[in-house]
């Protein structure tokens, strides 16, 4: 990029928002520079998803997302729908399906794999003229006495001033440092004075209570359907025991709305009514044990009867047959914390989404500055929210830079 230090638009973060927003700003015929400290662009989109990209969910609505203020998510949502992204899907003649599970109903994930969706996002940025600079890292942001901000890039070979007409923030969170996050653009809204939610992982793996880790080891690996609930708020998905204590789907989700000192209720049996099958399986007095693993996997089977010992369902007192009825239905596991932002999908909270339009997403007290993505307190459940939030409030953004 010798020479090339007026630019119209500069974007820091190649994720998915910051790509969408760099391609709309770039179809405007805006000089649109796109910048990320990373060695490549998309990095999350490429591992997302198992490698498949879960780039979107045909139900999105302001119910799949966590905010402090509700409501800011629905006319970015409302202006750029799965829909849209799918006609580029189509554009680029990317094969994808939809999960056939029941519960994973209009998640789309790509057949092939997730590079699919950054090469489109690429194509797309070629076409609209963006420059991409990567391995570039922005130690200072100013913002010029008329109007626009002076940046200053640099990696360790090369240091250079970009001037610009608007500053984009696309830089994510704190999940998955690994990758590359970081709190860079909590740190540029501090210093412009706009506030910043406490964050804290979110779509991530709970710990449960080192006893109970002991306990369950011998679980780690089994998978199986279940409802969870906190507070009120209920999924019903898979569920994963690990080595420390519990993932999978229904985990993920209801992590986003657990807080320490919350009790978590699941119910391992969500189809089926323990207390009637009960009343059948007493006419043969069979071993409880032997009809709960037509239901449920045997290792978790043995686990759980181990206080109650494995006898007919005729011997069971009524207050053992209550005590095991209730183990099952309504398990109440001691959470001690989360795996943390190393595995976390997202993160939750963020800029406050008070201090920046839902509109334009510029800041209603720096003219020319613009959060987007995954940096604002808006959190998406599993299941390609995340993304639509990030393909939304990137056009939207694009249509004003």
């Amino acid at each position: 990029m010798p020479g090339k230090l007026e630019f119209d638009v500069v974007i820091i973060g190649a994720g998915a928002a910051g790509l969408m927003c760099a391609i709309e700003a770039g179809k405007r015929g805006r000089r649109t520079l796109l910048i990320d400290h990373a060695n490549k662009i998309g990095k999350k989109i490429l591992m997302s998803g198992g490698g498949r990209c879960n780039f979107t969910n045909l139900d999105v609505s302001a119910q799949n997302y966590l905010s402090t203020n509700p409501h800011f998510c629905k006319s970015a949502l409302a202006r750029y729908t799965p829909f849209h992204f799918l006609e580029l899907i189509d554009k680029h003649n990317i094969p994808y399906h939809e999960k056939t599970a029941s519960i994973a109903v209009g998640q789309l994930f790509c057949l092939r794999k997730s590079a699919d969706i950054l090469d489109l996002l690429k194509t797309e940025c070629i076409d609209a003229r963006v420059a991409i600079k990567t391995h570039s890292h922005c130690s200072e942001v100013s913002q010029n006495s008329g109007g626009g901000f002076s940046l200053s890039l640099g990696n360790k070979t090369e240091q250079q001033r970009i001037h610009t007409q608007s500053l984009v923030i696309a830089s994510g969170g704190l999940s998955i440092p690994r990758m590359g996050a970081s709190g860079f653009g909590y740190q540029l809204a501090a210093q412009f004075s706009i506030p910043v939610l406490a964050t804290r992982p979110g779509l991530v793996g709970l710990h449960l209570n080192e006893s109970l880790q002991g306990s369950l080891a011998s679980l780690a690996g089994l998978a199986l359907d279940v409802s969870v609930d906190c507070g009120g708020v209920t999924f019903n998905e898979a569920m994963l025991f690990t080595h420390k204590g519990i993932s999978g789907p229904a985990i993920l989700q209801i992590s986003s709305y657990w807080q320490p000192g919350e009790m978590l209720e699941i119910d391992l049996l969500p189809a089926h009514n323990l207390e009637q099958l009960w009343l059948a399986w007493q006419a043969d007095n069979s071993l409880l044990a032997t009809h709960l693993s037509r239901i449920l996997p045997r290792r978790l089977v043995e686990l759980w009867l181990q206080e109650f010992d494995n006898l007919p369902t005729r011997q069971y007192s009524f207050q053992q047959r209550e005590a095991i009825i209730r183990k099952l239905h309504h398990w109440q596991p001691k959470v001690s914390n989360t795996d943390g932002y190393k595995t976390a999908e997202v993160t939750l909270g963020g800029i406050d989404t008070n201090a920046v339009s839902s509109q334009t997403f510029e800041a209603n007290n720096v003219n020319g500055l613009y959060f987007i993505g995954e940096v604002l307190d808006v959190t998406g459940w599993l299941g390609g929210y995340n993304f639509q939030w990030a393909w939304a409030s990137g056009w939207c953004c694009g249509q004003v830079v």
